[in-house]
């Protein structure tokens, strides 16, 4: 425990406290998971954040919710681990040392291969620092000693040898496919790294003239440019329109090469001509045709987009401006048979936003249908839980449908493939460690794959790699399988599945039982926040942190957020996290103070020694025991933001709007028993409730309330041997256990009562502007409640500034006065004066004003909606929207005239 200064500030100020705290946490070792083999432990594998930057409030919500989850489960008792670790981001991070290069006039290829790795390793050391330090800023409770980067020794291995395995299973395997090509980053791109938009383009109609005859086949297409690469034009065989024509030849412009006329039923009839342009190098359903047909495959684009040998007098150029010069050339020959504008779905390159090109290319392929199978039946049988559920409905299309994965990319910057290549015997050989000579030949020369793998290749492993898998170590076999993974369900399908398809080939288990999905948070535009698009939209956590505080922005990303919903971050909700970070350090402050100054002889311990007797306090203790228990079944049950609300709104309202209010009451006049024991007792517990979600604060306030001066308290914490040693840290505390015995629903009736009692005659004040230091006179009726009620008669006479004030049996009410103004409630009805409510005269005037304004406003509004012009103008919502206007003037001006009679003359 640290020193602190005795009285306790005015305002919260988070900047004095949060490092102190995080460095206090640290130093004792609370975040270091720990093996205990009689206990199950609760684990959590960090979503690997990338090495391209700083990190975006996107990382500070799952920040948010892994901790609160690690938090609440350390306090439960159990052996925890988060597992923090950084990705290497293979195409991510390449693209963005690129981009640092150019702004130097450099390129990759001029300082090379081991020079570009160099400075990227450089560069990826100094983000993979400042990631850390941003997420022990967020305090993140990780377990730093296990830190792990997907490109250290350990993951290195683990990745070789899922390669090798997979590889000798027959499960991978090298293939020329067609593939999605970025030819700005130069690679292969998975489907999923495809980013698909709609495009406003055209639709170009060129002829073919025939190649043994006079006429011509017009074909439709995007993409003139790809022409040079048709190897055939076909037609779906029921088309009568070409029916004569199917085994003749057509001879493409320009290039002057014949290519036959076939027949597919793949052909779309009613698109374009109905003459398919057969592209089969540069398009995947051309690519199945020509398979069908035997037909050839013609590339033209060089891996950056210019055209090559294959493109004749194109050659060189890149293909948008060879596109235009084809058309020019084609409308010169007369052969370009119109243009009409065409909006489509083109691919986009996820990290740099290049339009991809579809590219026939040598690659390596997972083969993931056997490894699916296995994935969908573990969903299927419950051994692993989506949350939310609807999500395993997607889940489940994706994997049915799956197809093979691209792991080769044509990058510097990641793992390179584990396969070597013999120039003797051309055979490959594959292994996991650096191989001398060519296993098959014994030849000494032999040379690497120059390309890198997929980075989720090595992020599949990450829950049994970062343990120290293939190797059988403690951690393995303890901390594996994880309990939770939780990330965004934008990479269910990126990661998520893929970590179970790989945790379940590579181990035989499953990698984790439960998957919580989280929403996006998007910025104003409703786009995702990313750092490496090429217009970054995200958001550094240390904004609001620096204005807010870091307990606030927990608060504002978690209340409110439901799985699997997206959401936005304003002004509004980090205000409203501040405000109650206020709200519970002024409660804290008035606390300590009234044992300090108020009655200095109090006695305190925690927890409570016996039940409390006074009702209020009785009612405060079953409301708080309600409440732990309502806490407990929601973070059970992945309920955080439900948890959090139902936490925020007892401390709020119950605790500090109403109970501490009544105790102020009983403090100032030393009324028996003192409500301080149950006033700690309520906070300490409200503190513990709070750490998983607010942890600074949380850790300051119950630092200075077990601390308080002069011996007062005794902070018995039931994980303390004794009541001289209390933990030294909230959150090594136990949370807090519901008494189901302290449940009474009879003082919960009695104190209700009494609040709705206040409530109703504050309302009136406040309606009738009744200043605040004037009392009225008010009359409570009521049933079985009334002995209970004039007990508490000091406490509703203070609270509603009611005198004098009569507490009455319904028995005993008379009817109401002309003027009396009757409050009918749930245990009692409340009867009020109307001549204590206001000055008639005053009252009088500031409704006869009021009542000529809105005359005025319902004639200028009426004259309007008379005027023709503007009726025939003005759109019908618009209308519509001037006459409610004028509804609602004319009821607020009947309730002032009833009002003006209710006063009199």
């Amino acid at each position: 425990m640290t020193e602190h200064d005795s009285e306790i500030a005015r305002a919260y100020e988070p900047g004095k406290i949060e490092q102190r705290w995080y460095d206090f946490w640290l130093g004792q070792g609370y975040f270091t998971g720990t093996i205990d083999a009689n206990r199950q432990p609760f684990v959590i594998v960090m979503p690997l954040p990338n090495v391209t930057g700083d990190l975006h409030l996107g990382h500070a919500l799952f920040v948010t919710l892994q901790d609160i989850m690690t938090r609440w489960h350390r306090m439960m008792g159990e052996p925890t681990l988060w597992l923090p670790g950084t990705d290497h981001a293979g195409i991510a991070t390449q693209v963005v040392v690129e981009r640092q290069l150019a702004s130097k006039g450099k390129t990759k290829e001029e300082i090379g291969r081991e020079e570009f790795t160099r400075v990227t390793w450089e560069w990826a050391e100094k983000n993979r620092a400042d990631i850390r330090r941003q997420l022990q800023m967020m305090g993140a409770s990780c377990d730093w000693t296990r830190d792990r980067f997907t490109l250290d020794e350990g993951p290195s291995k683990a990745v070789r040898t899922a390669f090798v395995r997979l590889y000798n299973k027959g499960l991978i395997y090298r293939g020329e496919r067609m593939t999605n090509w970025c030819p700005r980053c130069r690679t292969a791109l998975s489907d999923l790294e495809v980013e698909h938009k709609d495009i406003v383009g055209h639709l170009y109609y060129m002829r073919y003239p025939l190649a043994d005859g006079d006429g011509s086949v017009t074909v439709a297409t995007t993409r003139p440019e790809t022409f040079l690469g048709d190897t055939a034009v076909a037609v779906n065989p029921g088309d009568e329109r070409y029916k004569n024509l199917v085994g003749a030849s057509v001879t493409l412009p320009i290039v002057h090469r014949k290519v036959p006329i076939i027949a597919d039923d793949a052909v779309d009839a009613t698109f374009g001509t109905g003459a398919l342009k057969v592209t089969p190098a540069h398009d995947p359903t051309d690519a199945e045709v020509a398979r069908r047909h035997n037909l050839p495959l013609v590339n033209v684009m060089n891996p950056d987009a210019t055209m090559n040998e294959n493109a004749g007098p194109y050659r060189g150029m890149d293909r948008f401006a060879c596109r235009e010069q084809i058309l020019a050339d084609l409308r010169d020959e007369g052969l370009l048979e119109g243009t009409e504008p065409y909006s489509h779905s083109a691919g986009h390159c996820d990290r740099c936003q290049t339009m991809i090109e579809p590219k026939m290319s040598l690659q390596w392929f997972v083969r993931t249908e056997p490894l699916a199978r296995a994935a969908i039946q573990a969903v299927e049988d419950g051994r692993i839980t989506i949350i939310p559920q609807r999500f395993a409905k997607v889940y489940f299309g994706w994997m049915e449908g799956i197809r093979d994965w691209c792991i080769s990319r044509q990058l510097w910057w990641g793992h390179r493939i584990p396969v070597w290549y013999c120039q003797d015997c051309t055979e490959v050989t594959v292994s996991i460690g650096e191989p001398i000579a060519c296993v098959h030949c014994d030849s000494q020369r032999i040379s690497q794959d120059p390309d890198v793998l997929d980075t989720w290749f090595s992020s599949a492993l990450w829950p049994h790699s970062a343990l120290g898998w293939p190797d059988d170590t403690d951690d393995v076999r303890y901390f594996y399988p994880s309990s939770v993974m939780e990330t965004g369900y934008d990479i269910l399908f990126f990661w998520v599945a893929r970590m179970i398809m790989m945790g379940l080939e590579n181990t035989g288990e499953i990698p984790f039982h439960t998957v919580y999905l989280h929403g996006l948070i998007r910025d104003r535009s409703g786009e995702k926040m990313s750092r490496s698009k090429l217009r970054a939209n995200a958001m550094n956590p240390a904004e609001p942190i620096n204005e807010y505080g870091v307990d606030a922005l927990r608060f504002a990303l978690s209340v409110g957020s439901t799985p699997g919903n997206d959401m936005s971050l304003g002004r509004d909700k980090l205000e409203s996290g501040r405000n109650f970070v206020n709200k519970l350090w002024n409660a804290t402050r008035f606390i300590i103070r009234s044992v300090d100054v108020e009655r200095p002889d109090t006695q305190l311990v925690l927890p409570l020694t016996a039940p409390p007797q006074h009702i209020e306090d009785r009612w405060i203790y079953s409301q708080l025991n309600r409440l732990v228990d309502n806490v407990n079944r929601l973070m059970q049950d992945f309920h955080f933001a439900e948890a959090e609300q139902a936490i925020y709104d007892f401390v709020w309202s119950e605790f500090c709007d109403w109970y501490i209010e009544m105790a102020k009451i009983r403090v100032r006049s030393q009324t028996s028993p003192s409500p301080l024991p149950i006033l700690f007792h309520v906070l300490e517990a409200s503190l513990r409730l709070l750490h998983p979600f607010m942890p600074f604060v949380t850790e300051e306030l119950w630092q200075r309330l077990v601390a308080t001066e002069h011996g007062r308290v005794a902070a018995c914490s039931p994980l303390a041997a004794n009541c001289d040693t209390p933990p030294a840290s909230v959150m090594i505390t136990p949370y807090p256990r519901a008494d189901h015995q302290a449940f009474d629903p009879g003082a919960e009736r009695v104190v209700d009562s009494l609040i709705e009692i206040v409530h109703s005659i504050r309302n009136v004040r406040a309606q009738y502007s009744v200043r605040s230091d004037r009392w009225v006179e008010a009359r409570v009726y009521t049933g079985e409640l009334l002995s209970s009620l004039v007990m508490e008669s000091d406490t509703i006479e203070n609270l509603a500034r009611a005198r004098p004030l009569t507490m009455l049996s319904r028995g005993e009410r008379h009817s109401a006065g002309d003027d009396d103004l009757v409050l009918v409630l749930r245990d009692a009805e409340v009867v009020l004066p109307f001549t204590d409510m206001t000055d008639r005269t005053a009252e009088r005037q500031r409704l006869e004003q009021e009542s000529e304004e809105i005359r005025a406003r319902i004639a200028q509004t009426t004259v309007r909606l008379g005027d023709q012009a503007f009726l025939s103008k003005a759109p019908a919502r618009v209308v519509e929207k001037e006459r409610q206007k004028v509804a609602a003037l004319e009821d607020r001006l009947n309730r002032i005239r009833q009002e003006l009679s209710r006063l009199g003359s």
